[in-house]
């Protein structure tokens, strides 16, 4: 897959296309269908399928300030577009100039001189050029006019996480806010992941016994709510099963909130300055601070023994 930042990476001789565009963070199940469409319609067109987003969301150019927690880095989303089958994916810096193109310019400026679309896929909200002026029916009444079609892929609707909602990056974030990673997933079609180079910490879980690898985590990143999960620790190309603490620690009086996971049952892991992935499969309880060092002890026993019964229930379940 092709991977272009700004129109100017672009091939000189590119030819016709099939093209989405959004931000697509999470690649999320609705999303999965409409580039899975526009995918579809290039194959069956002999063309290639192009996925437009950008950088920074735009949220923060708009509204500086207002930057959404991301579900997906960049890297991840094309690494997901990929497996759907998309040749190429397009991120457009979205500065404050280019928020400022009209719709027909949009169109004019990617689409047509750069893209040379033959046809669109969208879901049925899609917005763009300035003030978000344009809709899928203006996106269509250009295409008349530059030789374009646009088919609109009404999105399915997610389950008792959402409670019937349309799936939505938003609904998502509100999940992993809630610690609600079970619903995430439902929705994202695989666990919630975190991403970030593994540092040195107080190295307290080491003295107790349970030895964790803290993850900085990339900036802007969705983290889900202070507790205990179970899910996997994905480093050094392997995928390991792990407990996961999410929280500031207040059994020695923290402040600042971590992601510290513990890979169950591996001994001597020296993870140091390896940027690592984090799955959150499964809330296991809630942050607390108990009585005593030794009970804190007891709890992460009992949380390790429930994390490694939840990954092996969800692996029976997949298998």
């Amino acid at each position: 897959m092709q991977r272009w930042r700004g129109l100017e990476d672009i091939p000189q001789d590119w030819g016709r296309s099939v093209v989405t565009i959004g931000s697509y963070d999470g690649v999320h199940r609705g999303h999965q269908l409409i580039i899975g469409r526009a995918v579809e319609r290039a194959r069956d067109l002999g063309i290639p399928s192009v996925v437009v987003t950008f950088d920074p969301h735009p949220s923060e150019v708009v509204r500086p300030g207002s930057h959404p927690p991301l579900l997906a880095p960049h890297h991840r989303r094309a690494e997901l577009m990929a497996e759907l089958g998309v040749d190429a994916v397009l991120i457009l810096p979205f500065t404050s100039e280019f928020s400022k193109l009209s719709p027909a310019d949009f169109v004019v400026k990617v689409l047509v001189d750069k893209l040379h679309a033959k046809a669109v896929v969208e879901g049925p909200n899609f917005r763009f050029g300035h003030r978000a002026a344009g809709n899928v029916q203006v996106l269509a009444e250009l295409g008349e006019t530059y030789d374009y079609d646009v088919e609109v892929v009404d999105l399915y609707v997610s389950g008792e996480a959402g409670g019937g909602a349309p799936f939505s990056s938003t609904l998502t974030r509100r999940l992993v806010a809630e610690g609600d990673v079970a619903g995430a997933r439902e929705i994202l079609g695989r666990p919630h992941r975190v991403e970030g180079v593994v540092v040195r910490g107080a190295q307290r879980g080491r003295e107790l016994g349970f030895p964790t690898a803290n993850v900085e985590t990339l900036p802007h990143t969705a983290i889900p709510a202070d507790g205990v999960y179970a899910g996997w620790l994905h480093a050094q190309g392997e995928a390991m099963p792990a407990a996961i603490s999410v929280g500031t620690n207040p059994q020695f009086d923290g402040t600042e909130r971590t992601v510290e996971a513990y890979a169950i049952d591996r001994v001597g892991l020296d993870l140091y300055g390896l940027h690592v992935a984090v799955d959150f499969q499964a809330f296991v309880r809630g942050q607390a601070k108990f009585e005593s060092v030794e009970a804190l002890l007891v709890a992460i026993g009992d949380d390790v023994k429930k994390a490694r019964t939840l990954i092996e229930d969800c692996e029976r379940a997949s298998g």
